[in-house]
């Protein structure tokens, strides 16, 4: 079993930024992708980037793309988001998961994740 702690959400400005970090407290992590979701209220949970295993394959949705990053540590269990540029419709709960097959590519549907974390809720102010 793999539990996932996130931290670094918060309130910033639009146009601002905030790092994202998700540690794997317990179980293995090196192994797998990792991908990042959100979810405004009274909206699906979407998919914002993923990260294949040994990190060099990402993916990034649409409405991200050239402002988030994400990247991975092997050796701390842990995963980022780099958000920059940060706009009003950003703002939600934002989560972590871990898709458990070995040496996996990135996966971009939340329905195949096997595990997930609390979720770290990301406010921008306009």
């Amino acid at each position: 079993q793999v539990q996932l702690v996130e931290s670094g959400g918060g309130l910033v400005q639009a146009g601002g930024s905030l790092r994202l970090s998700c540690t794997a407290s317990r179980g293995t992590f090196s192994s797998y992708a990792l991908g990042w979701f959100r979810q405004a209220p009274g909206q699906e949970r979407e998919f914002v980037a993923g990260i294949a295993w040994n990190g060099f394959d990402t993916k990034y949705a649409d409405s991200v793309k050239g402002r988030f990053t994400t990247s991975r540590d092997n050796a701390k269990k842990t995963v980022y988001l780099q958000m920059n540029t940060l706009k009003s419709e950003d703002t939600a709960v934002y989560y972590c998961a871990v898709y458990r097959r070995y040496y996996s590519d990135y996966v971009t549907r939340a329905e195949e994740y096997d595990y997930w974390g609390q979720g770290t809720q990301v406010t921008v102010s306009s």
